[in-house]
């Protein structure tokens, strides 16, 4: 197995609640990626592989003629290069020929340009939902992401931004020369706990929901936190994740989280069901926000609490510019989200069920900006898992652009981190 170089927050046993230090992460899968010899090859040589091979979507997800297209682009490239010099003695710089210097630098500078457009646009849009039947753009999305293991494997057991303080990012926490200032994983965790102290929830509730739960992670520390007296139940729609969820429960000795899959907007518990409903980073995934919310406030309990910590565009007015359109169209579809809403249509939606009181809301960019860019330091310090798989050195460059752009779009305000929260005062009808 692998050993990873950087430290791990560990939930191990103990009494609820209870964290150990961080310690050296232990292995995370990351699947072999079997490469064909070339036929030239020696016996101790991998076979090479063309630009076409490593441009091939290593997901289903991540573009159908990405890789045709950055073949083009390389071969003209080439044949820019590979002009036969004229016959006469041309002039030189550092030996070479001007026109070859000429040449290279233009073909350079064409493929870097070429480059940027194909980057530039969006492969992965949101296309169908669980309802039209099968899984659907976001459950095989995850199922994708969490058989490869790469996600995982940086991001830990927590799909979402971490909390970074004040005083975290005072040190340069989440900077390239600050990776190591906090953790990456144990800001995630850190998060949970913020996230759970904010939703002012009671200390033992009998029955929680996390609502798109990824592997679990969110699920498992909730009900180490809470105890054995709280059910923690997760819910998601890439049976993937519900597989590797289940594993860790066990192997952590996790019994109180259980999962399973199941559709946000059409789910099978009985109204008033749970005494807190936690949802972290779903919403992004939904095609009815609506119905998200509304079905979430049927399954809490009178009495209940529901917070909600999801990825927001700002309100309007002022009205987005053209910038502000091409950037959200762009976020939009890189990562199958349907679209976004603001932080004040999200409490709109709480209040317009008439079942909630004491809605507030909150802003946690400035306390999770730095996760964009530590997830890209964390693989700069850490590289060999993607350096040793080329077959997947396009698609994480395309995460690294897309994380960039979403550390940007939150940078200037056109994206906020929205947190809503609520109690329900009177049962669903």
């Amino acid at each position: 197995a692998m050993q990873a170089l950087s430290a791990r927050h560990a939930l191990l046993g103990g009494s609820p609640g209870i964290r150990t230090s961080p310690t050296a992460r232990s292995a995370r899968r990351v699947r072999p990626v079997a490469v064909a010899a070339r036929s030239d090859a020696g016996p101790n040589l991998p076979g090479a592989l063309s630009v076409a091979d490593l441009a091939a979507p290593v997901l289903k997800s991540h573009g159908k003629t990405v890789a045709n297209e950055i073949a083009l682009v390389s071969a003209k490239s080439a044949a820019v290069v590979a002009k036969d010099p004229a016959k006469d003695p041309a002039p030189t710089v550092a030996g070479l020929p001007v026109t070859h210097v000429a040449g290279g630098a233009l073909a350079a500078a064409g493929a870097a340009l070429a480059l940027k457009n194909i980057f530039d646009r969006p492969s992965r849009a949101y296309v169908s939902g669980p309802e039209d039947g099968g899984l659907g753009t976001v459950g095989e999305e995850y199922d994708a992401w969490t058989e490869e293991g790469i996600l995982e494997y940086y991001w830990g057991e927590h799909i979402h931004l971490g909390w970074y303080s004040d005083e975290d990012m005072a040190k340069g926490a989440g900077t390239l020369l600050g990776s190591n200032v906090k953790n990456f994983i144990e800001a995630k965790f850190d998060f949970v706990d913020k996230m759970l102290e904010w939703s002012e929830c009671p200390p033992q509730p009998a029955r929680v929901l996390d609502v798109g739960c990824g592997i679990g992670g969110t699920s498992r520390h909730l009900a180490k936190r809470l105890g054995p007296n709280s059910q923690v139940q997760g819910i998601t729609l890439s049976p993937n994740q519900v597989k590797r969820a289940t594993e860790l429960a066990k192997e952590q000795g996790v019994p109180n989280a259980s999962f399973q899959v199941m559709n946000a907007l059409a789910m099978d518990f009985p109204d008033d069901t749970f005494d807190l409903v936690w949802a972290c980073e779903s919403g992004e995934h939904m095609p009815d926000k609506k119905k998200y919310v509304e079905e979430m406030v049927r399954v809490l309990k009178p009495g209940g609490r529901l917070v909600i910590a999801t990825w927001c565009q700002r309100s309007t007015p002022p009205a987005f510019t053209e910038e502000d359109l091409v950037n959200l169209d762009y976020l939009y579809k890189e990562w199958a989200h349907p679209y976004f809403i603001s932080i004040e249509d999200y409490a709109s939606l709480v209040e317009g069920t008439t079942t909630m009181r004491d809605v507030d809301t909150n802003d946690w960019t400035r306390q999770t900006i730095a996760s964009w860019r530590h997830s890209i330091w964390a693989g700069v310090w850490d590289p060999i898992p993607v350096f040793s798989r080329p077959n997947i050195w396009y698609k994480t460059l395309r995460d690294i652009v897309c994380l960039e752009r979403m550390r940007r779009a939150f940078g200037r305000g056109l994206m906020q981190y929205g947190m809503i929260k609520g109690v329900k005062v009177k049962a669903s009808r």
